[in-house]
């Protein structure tokens, strides 16, 4: 049994622990409400450049060349996989979900028996990825100093995988991220970005636009732009992701230390009671035998 002191120590390091957990919880619903608005802000805008770019892939009369961002490589051999995740742990189970749908994509392709390549943004999808996928991953991006996801991060990212792209080395890129819904609820997502997907949202598919200049003009500078954007979405959800399953997992272990404060305070008194009533006894037995 724990010594009165031993328990007093327990009690304040718990009580400790509590104070911090409850400050992360607070620290991460102030940021959550920011990043939430900013993720649903940057979806219409995403949807829309996805549709325009579809609709104008319709009006490409020469298909055969038509840019290969749009219609890949004709092969689908070898596929790139790159994993947002957060560089920053205590957020539940926001990063393991996100490594837990890309390693089922994985599977997938190692079972079609074609190539896997793998870029990680974020440092935690890297430490979790590193042990069995350690050969296939080829890059480790980092945005440690960045306080807030932004469109140059994002642009940094998809230049590096046009790049990768243009010198063939995949030919298809998806990539993994969290999708926001709510504190409790965050989606696994895994978008295709090259070549793009025929996706298209139901509320703006049968909208025409007319074009100038012509359509493969407007889409050699759209396509590019296009998976830097798709990427800045994605990193948009992850942050807002990030901060809902951290206000979550810290309202949990606040209430889990309460919890455990009030177990330990009824040990603490049951453990001195039982020492006032031994000295109690033994003071009376002395008092008796003279």
């Amino acid at each position: 049994m724990a010594s009165l002191d031993d328990l007093k120590k327990r009690i304040a390091s718990v009580k400790s622990t509590q104070k911090i957990t409850k400050a992360m919880k607070m620290v991460a619903a102030a940021k959550l409400r920011k990043a939430q608005e900013s993720a649903e802000k940057g979806r219409p805008y995403s949807i829309k450049m996805n549709n325009i770019i579809l609709n104008l892939s319709g009006g490409i009369s020469d298909k055969e060349n038509a840019p290969k961002l749009l219609s890949g490589t004709g092969n689908d051999q070898v596929h790139l996989c790159v994993i947002m995740t957060s560089d920053r742990g205590l957020c539940g189970g926001f990063n393991s979900n996100i490594i837990k749908k890309a390693k089922s994509f994985f599977s997938k392709i190692s079972n079609e028996g074609k190539e896997l390549k793998i870029i990680t943004v974020g440092s935690k999808g890297n430490d979790q990825l590193k042990r069995v996928y350690g050969k296939k991953i080829i890059e480790n991006i980092s945005f440690k100093d960045s306080k807030n996801p932004n469109y140059f991060d994002a642009d940094k990212v998809g230049k590096k995988i046009i790049e990768k792209f243009e010198t063939g080395e995949f030919d298809v890129c998806t990539i993994f991220y969290n999708q926001f819904k709510n504190v409790i609820t965050q989606i696994p997502q895994a978008q295709q970005i090259i070549p793009l997907n025929n996706v298209e949202d139901k509320n703006s598919s049968d909208e025409s636009y007319e074009f100038e200049p012509d359509e493969d003009e407007i889409l050699s500078n759209l396509l590019p732009k296009n998976i830097s954007t798709q990427i800045f979405r994605a990193m948009l959800e992850n942050s807002a992701s990030e901060q809902g399953s951290r206000m979550s997992a810290m309202d949990n272990a606040t209430r889990n230390a309460g919890e455990m404060v009030d177990k330990l305070t009824i040990e603490y008194n049951r453990s001195r009671q039982a020492a006032i009533t031994k000295e109690l006894i033994e003071i009376i037995s002395g008092a008796e035998s003279l």
